[in-house]
């Protein structure tokens, strides 16, 4: 039995969350290995739609097991909050979510320093979620954090209490006012209550391995490679692995385990907040995909920046990952251009390179490959021969470029709105 991973391949909100509701079928068991409420996954099925930031994408489907994994950083108030929505739509979720002991917590004043530190850098900015992943991380790394299996501990207040007292000297010498902290910790340490006594918090190791005893599990991550701690676009990433290595050491399986990794791409590119965009477009093109494709960040809100597909990133990220299958999303939302770009490479200090470069604030000019649109609606085709010649070009053209086959084609929201290849 093999841990299959989802990734997504470019810089977030390529619609993973579709993708593992698509797939859970195959699956009893979906994972999270990284990331926090910073995640936004959207599901549509039968006319409802579900914005999920820590619940695994599994939720909906009966006699699922939901693990959040070691390498998840969680928010009581969010994860509480989350799943009272998921009740109140008519969907059960009790014994259905499991939360590895070795999760970390976000605290109160880990957001209140997120949103002081993101002040610091003024003009710098690097466009956090200003949920408090980045510092909840940082302390994980200095062995200073809180983990979910403390709050099973008698000594749990007085863990909390030199934790807080912490950040709260950090934010006096940033100088940045704490006012609101007592209500916030005070939804906090029920939502705390809630998790100590309704949850299912395991040994997650042990439970992942042995439950891969029994079949295979779909990992699923959060954020997108180009946004990864080590090979993404630094320092304008987030803060943890969001590439195929790091569900090993975010649910504790060893590589061996690793099956297919399945990598979500859209047929365009988007981005939230600061960093390089090399294929960003500021016209009316770049506006017609952002309102085709209602391209505004589900956890934040903010609208996306568009631009043409990158290949030299999307290679990057398959090489880095060893992505096994592509699915493209958000094919429909090209339905009305005229012509398709593609980056194949970029120029750069007077060369040209297919390499994605170290230099990430360096002017990178693209060079692109143009193709005809389609010019036609796909969101009712549910089979390859119902594509539009020109769609499969472009297709077959990616998958030449990337080695690696385009598996699976989304031409709507809808988890019934897809095209298996």
């Amino acid at each position: 039995m093999k841990v299959d991973v989802i990734i997504g391949l470019q810089w977030g909100d390529e619609g993973k969350g579709k993708i593992v509701d698509v797939l859970t079928p195959k699956y009893k068991v979906v994972a999270r290995f990284q990331g926090g409420p910073n995640a936004g996954h959207t599901l549509e099925f039968d006319g409802k739609k579900f914005v999920l930031h820590t619940v695994p994408s599994g939720i909906f489907r009966e006699n699922s097991v939901n693990i959040i994994g070691n390498g998840v950083v969680v928010d009581p108030v969010i994860l509480m909050d989350e799943i009272r929505k998921i009740n109140a739509a008519g969907v059960p979720t009790g014994g259905k979510i499991l939360l590895s002991k070795k999760a970390h917590l976000i605290l109160p004043t880990h957001r209140l320093l997120d949103a002081a530190q993101e002040a610091a850098k003024g003009g710098a900015k690097i466009g956090s979620t200003l949920k408090g992943i980045g510092p909840a991380y940082t302390d994980k790394v200095s062995r200073s954090g809180l983990r979910a299996g403390d709050v099973l501990h008698p000594d749990f207040g007085k863990k909390y209490a030199a934790l807080k007292q912490k950040h709260l000297a950090l934010l006096a010498q940033l100088g940045y006012p704490c006012s609101g902290v007592d209500e916030q910790e005070k939804e906090w340490l029920r939502s705390v209550e809630h998790l100590r006594t309704e949850f299912a918090i395991i040994d997650s190791e042990y439970e992942v391995n042995e439950l891969l005893k029994q079949g295979d599990i779909l990992a699923e991550g959060a954020q997108g490679s180009m946004l990864d701690v080590d090979f993404g676009s630094y320092p304008f990433v987030t803060s943890s692995s969001t590439v195929c290595a790091g569900a090993c050491t975010g649910l504790g399986v060893a590589p061996g385990k690793i099956g297919e990794v399945i990598g979500i791409f859209k047929a365009y590119c988007t981005r939230v907040g600061s960093g390089p965009f090399p294929t960003e477009l500021h016209d009316d093109v770049g506006e017609q995909m952002r309102r085709q494709g209602s391209e505004f960040g589900a956890t934040t809100g903010r609208a996306r920046r568009c631009g043409w597909l990158d290949l030299v990133a999307l290679r990057y990220s398959i090489m880095v990952s060893g992505a096994t299958q592509l699915f493209m999303m958000k094919a429909d939302v090209m339905d009305n251009f005229d012509t398709v770009k593609v980056a194949v490479a970029y120029s750069l200090n007077g060369g040209v390179t297919d390499r994605y470069p170290y230099e990430v604030d360096a002017p990178v000019e693209p060079i692109y490959r143009e193709f005809r649109g389609w010019k036609k609606p796909i969101s009712s085709c549910r089979t390859q021969q119902d594509l539009p010649q020109e769609l499969l070009d472009y297709v077959t053209f990616i998958e030449q470029q990337t080695g690696v086959p385009v598996k699976f084609i989304s031409v709507g929201p809808d988890r019934s709105e897809t095209v298996l290849r």
